[in-house]
């Protein structure tokens, strides 16, 4: 094995969805999970790979255990590298979908609340994430995004289909 290739089995995989309806995403305020990375974030749903799922596995039963949605229609939309300093790297696949059923139920990560996404940027968001809302709002191309966070929660570099990008940029989602 070479050694990117243990670089990557040590990786962490996630999915995360925003889920749309009539102009607003369905958001995931994280304030219920103990030592929770995102506690008091908005993000959207989503969550880890489990042994053996492909990325659609784990869309759909991470959104169906934290929604209680079924999706019909998703469409990945990108692949998100967080590099964040501790010396893990997570690959995350990012969807959207706006065709679903079921009944919204309580999730026991964050309340779950649809925001208008014209008031997303008034939200406590991860600085990386007001990068890809933005890029998902410009119906930007499939893309890949790098994330490099310093371990405390900034953003220290962003790249956009490997070219370095501003972070100042990150501040707006218009």
């Amino acid at each position: 094995m070479r050694k990117e290739e243990r670089r990557f089995a040590d990786g962490v995989l996630s999915t995360l969805c925003y889920i749309e309806r009539d102009g607003s995403y369905l958001m995931l305020h994280r304030v219920r999970k103990k030592e929770d990375v995102n506690a008091g974030k908005w993000i959207g749903v989503g969550g880890h790979f489990e042994k053996d799922e492909s990325p659609e596995e784990c869309l759909l039963r991470e959104v169906r255990e934290e929604t209680g949605y079924c999706l019909d229609q998703y469409r990945l939309r990108g692949i998100v590298t967080f590099l964040s300093g501790d010396g893990v790297t997570e690959y995350m696949f990012l969807y959207t979908a706006s065709l679903f059923h079921g009944e919204l139920t309580d999730c026991e990560e964050g309340v779950l609340e649809w925001v208008p996404i014209e008031k997303l940027s008034e939200l406590p968001l991860w600085e990386g994430d007001r990068i890809f809302l933005r890029l998902l709002s410009e119906e930007h191309p499939f893309f890949s995004l790098k994330l490099r966070y310093d371990g405390r929660g900034g953003l220290k570099e962003a790249a956009l289909d490997g070219k370095r990008i501003p972070i100042g940029d990150a501040e707006s989602l218009r």
